[in-house]
């Protein structure tokens, strides 16, 4: 019989990655593998260091605020019920406007929440550190460039 996965508004593990904090909606373990959906919520400024990923699709859904997300050569402003895909091997960043914001994160396959959960070990603002990312990125597929 299979039980359906639900996290409600005041659960879910939460994740202090600096000027941002996640909250896993669905990881690995709950989805077979096949996606993680990620909750962002944090302050203005930027919230990444530019980045790719080979073996993974990523894509964003504006829930609060406005971002502007550079996404290879294109330089995208998202507002609230704005959605961005970025194609596998697409180098981009984010970056939240004055307030912050809201995003929720899908990836497919899973594997890249446990990124942030390392992250969430290191100091303050790690994620957006290119040395640490640099790093971590073997194991994760998150390269800097």
């Amino acid at each position: 019989m299979t039980v359906a996965h639900l996290v409600s508004r005041d659960e879910g593990e939460v994740c202090d990655l600096g000027i941002v904090k996640m909250r896993v909606l669905a990881d690995a373990k709950a989805s077979n593998g096949t996606l993680a959906v990620l909750e962002f919520r944090g302050g203005e400024g930027p919230w990444t260091i530019p980045h790719a990923h080979h073996k993974m699709e990523e894509s964003f859904y504006v829930l609060e605020g406005t971002f502007d997300f550079v996404c290879g050569s294109d330089e995208i402003t998202a507002r609230k019920g704005d959605y961005l895909l970025v194609p596998r091997g697409t180098a981009h960043m984010i970056t939240a406007h004055q307030g912050g914001g809201t995003l929720l994160g899908i990836n497919a396959p899973a594997g890249l929440e446990d990124m942030f959960r390392e992250l969430s070990q290191l100091a303050a603002d790690s994620m957006r550190d290119p040395g640490i990312r640099r790093e971590i990125s073997q194991k994760f597929d998150s390269v800097p460039v």
